[in-house]
């Protein structure tokens, strides 16, 4: 009996041991947190050992990219769920070896629906594939994992640029990648890297604005939130691949148009657009996108000099180029420079492209094969760009875990995580004029009117649950419209509501201005619809006229109208502005922006945001703020309607005592610059200081003023903080007539709020 006992138990024991395994083993979301990466030397070895047992055609699989539609049922655009078609994906990954798939244009799906995708993706490479290379599966995660339901939808970057808080980019794309890899997807699209510097452009609001310094810094902040300050070199899966993008030169079309030329000098390219990838490249960043365009009559795709020379010989990037969406095929159909598909593909393979988002059918992979055959393509440019790859997916852990992690699903759109997306949206907005009647007082009775003053789409637009982000019934029913948080504020009886037009046409103007005799106070909402790309081309800054018809009548009323202005880029406001009270700038504020914005106009939080671009008040006068001195005279003048940087508070900051340290500019390590920020008034705030510095004197003409420094403090009424910056030889740096970095002994000036104060760079400390 004892020993039938003693038998019982090892069979007990030895099945739940046997579950156990299985669960620990299974490829069904193992727990990466249990199982340590490889080091760098470590996967160097591996990726050799498994180069040379690839065939070439697993190889050019490695290199090339599919969308979803093309290994799936369910059409992008019509709100079908996309799922696997067993023989599309094993044509896909067994036939044509496919080594990467991207994210749909139309769907977001429940984390559930992902791991069923992901689930079947990589089940099949790991079941009826050789070498079980993973899938690396990208997504355009733009301002959140916006492509899976309940995740946390974060202000547009444009918005976390007028935050002046580099930290709280960082955390936003942490959250983002702790989210995006807790779907199974690995590559982040993003952060977009394009400079602001072309108000018509349509992808503005995804930049972080024209100043060149502001976005290196967020690039830098962007780039550890997504791969963790050691660069993926970590033993949990809660990084992404980060994927910088459009490199180069694709937001300064000369038309505004997306996707047209842009004409930019080596010397302004390499002065304006390069720092921000120099320093996402420095900061670690695994891959890159390419410009969709061309510069000069060169498409980027094509280019050896952009991508070989400037990209890997003179900024020193290692890791992974990937093609926009259908460009190499661009080539010949748009660009006209390959008189074929096939040379469109060599030519871009040449020029440093290592994997292709074809992105619908298996044609690069054919062509690519063909002239390698055929000794066009030596297998060294194959070996070259595959090892790139690979690198990519050990480093994000795939060969140990190619699924997703269990533990991570319960985060996704946590109360925390909210919390963050919701004081973004609040440093991010900003004030732009207050005539004193901000903030509102309770019991305020408010007229909340304007095209984007009911609606969630408006303030997240596009890359938000669709391509386009105009789907208004896939927003959150539980988030607020600017008209819901109003209402919560001060009460639905003290709120009411008229649209008075939609983006471009009227409902009813007589109703609003009716409507308006009964209360105290006019919250006026205008912007722009919801828009992603070349949909959202314009040919005019200023707005549909019946917008301003409609704000323009309000103030005829006699009452206090608060300009609230919900858009992606600046659309002209110069024939109401000085009409309204005050103007407040939500950019694109997220899911968090109703609530956000309703809490600034209640004073229950005090605007922090700074303008990180220049607000246009006329059409064909687009200087940004750093414009030269030859830009400005007697009949041209630096006029915008604000400027950038600019942005008020209901409490006053003073800034006294700029002090720069000579000994150690003396000593050739920079120069220490410390100002007193004060906050002067009745209520705490926080202020972005920001620095500017003036070369006086150079040999190729310098800009007025070049932000080189900033901060965000908090003070509360009376508190006083010493702010420090400190400024290296290379910010007093520019790119010289032989195009490369010089600095040159000379005069300088720095500027803090209103103060100045000069110093001198002598030849000795130039280095």
């Amino acid at each position: 009996m004892r020993f039938k006992a003693i038998r019982r138990c090892v069979i007990f024991y030895g099945i739940i041991l046997w579950f156990l395994c299985m669960g620990l083993f299974s490829q069904q979301g193992n727990t990466a947190s249990n199982s340590i990466k490889l080091h760098s030397g470590e996967i160097d070895k591996k990726i050799t050992d498994l180069l040379a047992k690839m065939t070439l055609e697993e190889k050019i699989g490695q290199m090339t990219q599919v969308a979803l539609g093309v290994i799936s049922q369910g059409e992008d655009g019509n709100g079908i769920p996309h799922k696997i078609d067993g023989v599309k994906l094993r044509e896909a990954v067994v036939k044509y070896k496919v080594g990467s798939i991207l994210n749909v244009i139309d769907g977001a799906y429940t984390i559930e629906h992902w791991h069923e995708i992901i689930q079947a993706i990589q089940d099949t490479v790991m079941k009826e594939t050789p070498l079980k290379i993973p899938v690396l599966y990208g997504i355009d995660s733009i301002h959140g994992a916006n492509y899976v339901v309940g995740s946390t939808i974060f202000p547009q970057n444009i918005g976390m640029a007028a935050t002046f808080n580099g930290e709280l980019d960082k955390k936003s794309d942490q959250i983002t990648a702790y989210e995006t890899r807790t779907e199974g997807l690995q590559r982040k699209y993003g952060p977009v890297l394009d400079m602001g510097r072309q108000p018509l452009w349509p992808r503005l609001f995804e930049t972080f604005g024209e100043d060149t310094y502001l976005a290196s810094i967020m690039a830098h902040e962007s780039i550890k939130g997504m791969e963790g300050d050691n660069n993926l070199e970590k033993i949990d899966n809660t990084g992404v691949a980060a994927c910088m993008k459009h490199y180069l030169g694709y937001g300064f079309p000369l038309s505004g148009k997306d996707r047209t030329p842009a004409w930019i000098p080596l010397g302004f390219l390499k002065e304006y657009f390069v720092p921000p990838f120099e320093t996402a490249v420095k900061a670690g960043a695994h891959t890159l996108m390419v410009n969709s365009s061309e510069i000069n009559g060169e498409p980027v795709h094509a280019s050896r000099f952009y991508l070989k020379t400037l990209l890997r010989e003179e900024l020193g990037f290692e890791g992974l180029v990937v093609s926009d969406w259908k460009d190499i095929q661009n080539l010949h159909t748009r660009e006209k420079v390959a008189s074929s598909q096939k040379e469109a593909v060599k030519l871009a393979v040449m020029a440093g492209v290592d994997m292709s988002m074809v992105p619908s059918d298996f044609s690069f992979y054919e062509y690519l094969l063909e002239l390698v055959k055929e000794g066009e393509v030596p297998v060294s440019r194959i070996d070259e760009a595959v090892r790139r790859i690979l690198m990519v997916k050990f480093k994000l852990g795939l060969f140990e875990n190619p699924y997703w992690d269990k533990a991570l699903a319960a985060g996704v759109g946590s109360a925390e995580n909210t919390q963050t997306a919701l004081e973004a949206a609040r440093e991010s907005i900003t004030l732009l004029k207050n005539d004193g009647v901000l903030p509102l007082a309770g019991g305020t009775r408010v007229l909340v009117t304007g095209p984007t003053a009911d609606r969630l789409s408006v303030m997240s637009s596009g890359w938000t649950y669709t391509w386009q982000g105009n789907d208004e019934k896939r927003y959150p029913v539980e988030k607020d419209t600017i008209r819901e948080a109003l209402e919560k504020r001060f009460s639905k009886n003290n709120v009411v509501y008229e649209a008075g037009c939609l983006y471009d046409k009227e409902v009813d103007i007589r109703q609003a201005l009716n409507k308006a005799k009964t209360v105290d106070v006019i919250v006026a909402c205008l912007g722009e619809e919801a828009y992603c790309e070349t949909p959202g081309n314009i040919d005019d800054l200023a707005l549909p006229g019946i917008q301003y018809e409609l704000v323009s009548k309000l103030c005829e009323t006699g009452k206090p109208v608060i300009l609230v202005m919900v858009e992606g880029r600046p659309r002209l406001i110069r024939g109401v502005v000085d009409k309204v009270k005050a103007v407040v700038m939500g950019y694109l504020p997220g899911n968090e922006g109703g609530r956000a914005i309703a809490e600034i106009l209640a004073g229950d939080v005090n605007p922090s945001g700074k303008l990180p671009i220049t607000y246009p008040r006329f059409a064909n006068d687009l200087k940004c703020y750093d414009y030269k001195n030859s830009e400005v005279s007697d009949v041209n003048r630096y006029n915008p309607e604000f400027r950038f940087g600019y942005g008020l508070s209901y409490t006053e900051f003073t800034y006294e005592k700029l002090v720069l340290d000579k000994r150690v500019m003396e000593q050739n390590d920079g120069i220490e610059i410390s100002v007193t920020v004060k906050n002067s008034g009745k209520v705490k705030g926080k202020e972005a200081v920001l620095l500017y510095v003036r070369d006086l004197v150079a040999s190729v003409t310098p800009s007025v003023q070049r932000l080189k420094g900033f901060r965000k403090v908090e003070l509360a009424p009376g508190e006083e903080k010493v702010v420090v910056f400190r400024l290296s030889p290379a910010d007093l740096s520019f790119i010289g007539l032989d195009m490369k970095p010089t600095v040159e002994p000379g005069g300088f000036q720095v500027m803090v709020g209103s103060l100045t104060a000069d110093f001198t760079l002598s030849p000795s400390s130039k280095n």
